[in-house]
């Protein structure tokens, strides 16, 4: 029996988002149905909203940080119950047979996996609708557990903005000992920096902005570079042996570059949208690495979950109605928010 759903959607490129009644499945043996309390808005929400990427599927529904409450489960469910909070992140399936899925990989699925929105489920024809909306269906393995310790408004950014700096840190083993660049402070830059400084790392914060500096310290970040002033940059020649760059703009890969020691790693998790531009000798000289990293698996993912959980750690944010989304996503554009939106749900839900 299908779910008739409340959501804002944009019906194409050029729409604001507006409301829209969507159909979700009903719940089978494996799924959990959860009531939506609250949902970040990322950067890429805009990217997809306009089709800035290519591909965009209307109607469309964004919005891939979502958590809330329990309301159903189906017969086999094993994880959770009726009233326990849980959160779904950027993927709601995945092949789960190749290599990557077999380990936890699911986001690097080799046959595709479903995003959470603006996709398509496993079968390839069923488009997914995201968080912005009442309440979404699940397959209990794509669902995580949230912890009841932290303020779920919070939480909500970390499905996103969390894991996909959790992500890349924990992989090359960033800890005490490692300097560690990070390159934009906006909603993935302030997760950045509270995540490496978490994990023991010196953190430089990477502005083009004086006046990042303060909130880049109250972060976590030990020392800030305005990369505008030459002379400050070249004190950072040879310095880093990993920049987090989740710059979305273009910008010029070289001067970074310069500032990794010998080996050291550019890891980009913003997606600009040009091309990247790198003179050979700025990799070969010091055998330096760009590489690039999204979200987590799902494993991975409640990792991250539990390891905030414990640490205290949750996103800055400030809490909108969704019928100021349209208005967020200018303010967004315009860097004007500190330093992610969510949205509360229930504000739909009375609407």
């Amino acid at each position: 029996m299908m779910n008739s759903t409340k959501a804002y959607a944009a019906q194409s490129v050029t729409d604001r988002l507006g409301p829209f009644s969507l159909q979700r499945r009903g719940v089978g043996a494996h799924d959990v149905q959860i009531e939506i309390l609250y949902c970040g808005v990322c950067h890429s929400d805009i990217h997809q909203v306009r089709n800035e990427w290519g591909g965009s599927i209307f109607p469309m529904v964004p919005g891939h940080e979502i958590v809330g409450r329990v309301i159903k489960v189906g017969d086999h469910v094993k994880k959770f119950s009726v009233g326990d909070l849980a959160g779904v992140g950027c993927m709601v399936d995945s092949c789960r047979t190749c290599p990557n899925c077999e380990i936890g990989l699911e986001q690097y699925c080799q046959k595709g996996m479903s995003p959470t929105y603006n996709g398509y489920e496993q079968d390839g024809k069923t488009p997914t609708y995201g968080g912005y909306s009442t309440q979404v269906v699940v397959d209990e393995k794509y669902t995580l557990k949230v912890s009841s310790n932290l303020p779920l408004q919070a939480v909500a950014p970390l499905l996103c903005a969390g894991i996909t700096t959790y992500s890349p840190l924990r992989h090359w083993k960033i800890n005490d000992g490692h300097k560690v660049g990070v390159l934009g402070l906006g909603g993935l830059g302030h997760m950045a920096v509270k995540f490496a400084s978490s994990f023991g790392a010196e953190v430089t914060m990477l502005s083009t902005s004086l006046s990042k500096e303060a909130d880049a310290k109250r972060l976590g970040a030990h020392k800030f570079a305005l990369t505008s002033n030459q002379d400050v940059m070249k004190k950072f020649t040879h310095y880093f042996d990993f920049i987090v760059d989740t710059v979305s703009a273009p910008h010029d890969y070289s001067t970074y570059l310069h500032t990794l020691n010998t080996n050291g790693v550019l890891i980009c998790v913003g997606v600009p949208p040009e091309p990247i531009k790198v003179p050979g000798f700025d990799l070969l000289l010091q055998r330096h690495s760009i590489a690039g990293s999204i979200i987590g698996g799902i494993p991975e993912t409640q990792e991250m979950l539990d390891y905030c959980a414990a640490h205290q750690i949750t996103s800055d944010v400030e809490v909108i109605k969704i019928q100021e989304i349209n208005e967020a996503y200018e303010r967004m554009l315009k860097g004007d928010v500190k330093y992610r939106f969510v949205i509360d749900i229930e504000s739909l839900r009375n609407s």
